[in-house]
């Protein structure tokens, strides 16, 4: 399998992430996602937090070494923890002081291809800190990329039409739900890559037949929220 380049990756899960907003008006930036209570234009803001972190990540390198990698990151954030409801509700209430949702269109478009540059002239044998952790930069870059490809499907809900991430970004994102199952686990055969991250991080409940292909492991899930 051809190794991933990180930067790649991430710049890939954002250019996919701008596909999907860039043609919406107002209304469109209002039709819902999958994370409950959002609608398209607060989910936007959420991932444009992100690429807002990760310029800031990235231009603040730290000394090693490393205490979480991509995969160890996510156990400090499983499936809704008790400051869920706070931010979501601090994302809905910044999202309203926009004038107009395609506002944070405007700031994403600016945004996130500067996190992009940021990640593609960062030294790949660095570290930096974020969210309380010290990371490998790759190891950083594949945490955006796995949020942004996850929140790309979210905004897909009454989108039907848009384009889905691509299939770099979902590689990074796939391998890392994969990093979070115990290493006995068999994903059920009818799941495609699509289906495995939205039963992994809850959003779509998983079948009768699920639980019985997963066996036990079926109560890891989901995997984060």
């Amino acid at each position: 399998m051809t190794t991933i380049r990180p930067e790649e990756a991430l710049a890939q899960a954002y250019h996919g992430i701008t596909a999907v907003v860039s043609g919406l008006d107002d209304a469109g930036l209002q039709r819902a996602t999958r994370c409950q209570g959002w609608l398209v234009a607060d989910l936007l803001l959420h991932v444009l937090g992100d690429a807002q972190r990760a310029l800031v990540t990235l231009a603040s390198p730290v000394a090693g070494p490393a205490d979480v990698d991509d995969v160890s990151y996510w156990r400090d954030f499983p499936g809704g923890g008790g400051e869920a409801p706070r931010h979501a509700w601090w994302v809905r209430r910044s999202a309203a002081a926009f004038d107009r949702p395609t506002a944070i269109v405007e700031l994403w478009q600016d945004t996130a291809p500067a996190a992009v540059r940021a990640a593609a002239s960062a030294d790949l044998k660095g570290y930096v800190t974020t969210q309380g952790h010290v990371l490998r930069v790759p190891d950083f870059l594949a945490t955006l990329t796995t949020e942004a490809v996850v929140h790309h499907l979210d905004l897909m809900l009454e989108l039907p039409d848009a384009p889905p991430p691509g299939a770099l970004a979902v590689r990074v994102a796939v391998a890392t739900m994969d990093g979070l199952l115990s290493d006995d686990t068999v994903r059920p055969s009818a799941w495609d890559d699509h289906d495995f991250l939205l039963k992994a991080t809850g959003r779509i409940p998983l079948t009768d037949r699920d639980r019985l292909e997963l066996g036990e492991s079926a109560g890891w899930f989901p995997l984060l929220g």
